[in-house]
């Protein structure tokens, strides 16, 4: 069964830190396109980076993004959050050159930060 499920979310105070966990199954992550993806109440999803399926870890501002392909998963680090980081954090993968109507969801990890 393929499937992503994604960990780590919770209530945060306002300049902590949190990582996310993915964790694939039934495919291989080396395989595909790996982003992270969020939605904040009321608001369309929006990206918030893709792990191309190359490099392993990358920083990005507040954003530490690693991809573990021997164990098939994926995190995302934040640190310094902010009450605007508040969403659901959703793991996505889409096969190079492919689809998405083929894409693959978790079901999201909500994650909340307190003023």
């Amino acid at each position: 069964q393929v499937q992503l499920v994604e960990s780590g979310g919770g209530l945060v105070q306002a300049g902590g830190s949190l990582t996310l966990s993915c964790a694939a199954s039934g495919f291989a992550i080396s395989d595909y396109y790996m982003r992270w993806v969020r939605q904040a109440p009321g608001k369309a999803r929006e990206l918030v980076e893709g792990v191309s399926n190359v490099g392993d870890t990358y920083e990005q501002g507040r954003f530490t993004f690693s991809r573990d392909n021997a164990k098939n998963m994926l995190h995302l680090q934040i640190g310094n959050l902010q009450p605007e980081d508040t969403a659901v954090y959703y793991c996505n993968a889409r096969k190079p050159g492919g689809s998405a109507d083929n894409d693959i969801w978790g079901q999201g990890t909500q994650v909340t930060v307190s003023s």
